[in-house]
């Protein structure tokens, strides 16, 4: 069985290219993420189909943000699919909507803390409060865990702080932001390897572009379940 510590981030556009992309991984991928941006494109067909025709698992990453009543109502609409981790903000009012929305499925609500492409100076940008950008990251996680999340996102950087919280005990710690090394970062700006994340405390790490981009995707999913593995 494949590892299921890795989650392979589903960013090739549209629906059909991310069935094409999952048959090249076969085996070697059991868990997948499909994002926002594949929304329009059959993101939930494609998550339907992954799931009930290929036994994957789903990790559904749409960041809801809104009303208490409209995440909730979303939530439990997004349950019928079947979906394994499903991404909220992490304010505690839509933790809190999320968790309601969910209740009685086997859905697992994730907090985003702070996203793993921003740095303090873009935090300040957008008139977020002063401090640490990690200690920032630990308390609204925290907070998220006390509003009930399952677990939260978090960059590889803040994993270690936040598994030592003991509201952190039972929960989840997914991690965007994973690069093995010699790629190149991206978007992203907090990164680490795939090692380096498990260590610091991750559950599951969350790989794109160096999968799909490979020249053999599944060769490259291997090589990052081997360095994981130790």
């Amino acid at each position: 069985m494949a590892d299921e510590r890795l989650i392979v981030a589903i960013d090739t556009g549209d629906a059909l290219s991310g069935l094409k992309l999952a048959t090249r991984l076969g085996d070697a991928v059991g868990f997948y993420k499909i994002g926002l941006g594949m929304l329009t494109m059959g993101g939930l067909a494609l998550a339907r189909e992954l799931k009930d025709d290929h036994g994957k698992r789903i990790f559904l990453d749409m960041k809801l943000f809104d009303i208490g009543a409209t995440v909730e109502q979303a939530v439990r609409g997004l349950t019928q699919f079947d979906i394994d981790f499903l991404t909220v903000h992490g304010d505690p009012h839509v933790v809190r909507a999320a968790m309601e929305g969910a209740a009685g499925t086997k859905t697992k609500i994730l907090a985003v803390t702070i996203l793993t492409s921003l740095d303090r100076s873009d935090l300040d940008d957008a008139m977020i409060r002063e401090g640490d950008l990690a200690e920032l990251t630990a308390e609204r996680a925290a907070r998220a865990f006390a509003a009930g999340a399952d677990g939260v996102i978090a960059s590889p950087h803040e994993a270690a702080a936040i598994r030592a919280l003991s509201e952190a005990e039972g929960r989840l710690i997914v991690t965007p932001g994973v690069r093995p090394a010699g790629s190149a970062p991206g978007d992203q700006k907090r990164i680490a390897t795939p090692r380096g994340a498990i260590e610091a405390g991750a559950d599951h790490i969350v790989v794109g572009r160096p999968v799909w981009q490979a020249q053999d995707p599944a060769g490259a999913a291997r090589a990052i379940v081997d360095e994981i593995a130790g």
